[in-house]
């Protein structure tokens, strides 16, 4: 089994036992699961010094971690949203809570922030203090499986890459308890690990970062950096 099938094979038992213990709304496609308790997740994670200290954060556009946007908005934190699979050339949405059109509540809804943020290129960006993921399964090491287009590695690496984050910079994932993994997980020389896994009840500090420090383009293949105009335009000058 490659490491591709088996990432898939933990991503169908992970959404059938979510289901079986109606801990995502009935009728959830799957994805990343808007998971119960994503709002108490986001409290517990508010209430870390990684949290504390951030002004700048990244989101994925999931609506698990809306609780966590609209949680930053409100704090006064300034968000990077990522573009839907990256698809644009400016692929990140600036949420700026000291400009906001609609409010917090609103801008936080990824569907809102698509209408009314201002799309920025990489290159405008400022440094990231805290990067917020989210997962379909991770485990206490801090091996994390997205829904499996590779959307929020590549993200991770693009924003290594040109400096915005480091060794240094906090990545965090909110899940349901059930999603934390006790066993190993595949894992991909590409991938990222986290560094915080926190959930409704607890708060997990992963001992083993690991980050790839840049884009790997031996891990990309042609449709995908064709697909990601930031990607495409940064081959293009290799």
């Amino acid at each position: 089994m490659s490491v591709d099938q088996a990432k898939q094979a933990v991503r169908q038992d992970m959404w059938s036992l979510l289901k079986y213990e109606r801990a995502v709304p009935v009728g959830a496609p799957c994805n990343i699961p808007d998971f119960d308790g994503a709002a108490a997740a986001a409290d517990r994670l508010a209430g870390l010094p990684a949290w504390t200290s951030a002004r700048v954060v990244t989101t994925v556009p999931d609506t698990a971690q809306l609780p966590v946007r609209l949680r930053a908005l409100t704090a006064g934190k300034l968000i990077y949203m990522a573009v839907p699979r990256l698809a644009e050339p400016k692929p990140f949405y600036l949420l700026d809570p000291d400009r906001l059109p609609v409010p917090p509540a609103e801008a936080a809804r990824k569907d809102t922030a698509a209408r009314v943020a201002r799309n920025v290129e990489v290159d405008e960006m400022l440094p990231v203090d805290l990067v917020v993921l989210g997962s379909v399964a991770v485990n206490r090491r801090g091996v994390r499986l997205g829904k499996g287009a590779g959307y929020s590695d590549i993200e991770i690496a693009l924003l290594h890459e040109v400096g915005l984050i480091d060794d240094h910079t906090t990545i965090a994932t909110t899940v349901h308890e059930l999603q934390v993994l006790d066993h190993d997980l595949p894992e991909a020389d590409h991938d990222c690990r986290v560094d915080l896994v926190v959930t409704p009840d607890s708060v997990i500090h992963c001992d083993e970062p690991r980050r790839p420090p840049g884009l790997r383009w031996d891990s990309l293949t042609a449709e995908k950096i064709a697909a990601i105009p930031a990607l495409a335009a940064r081959y293009a000058l290799r």
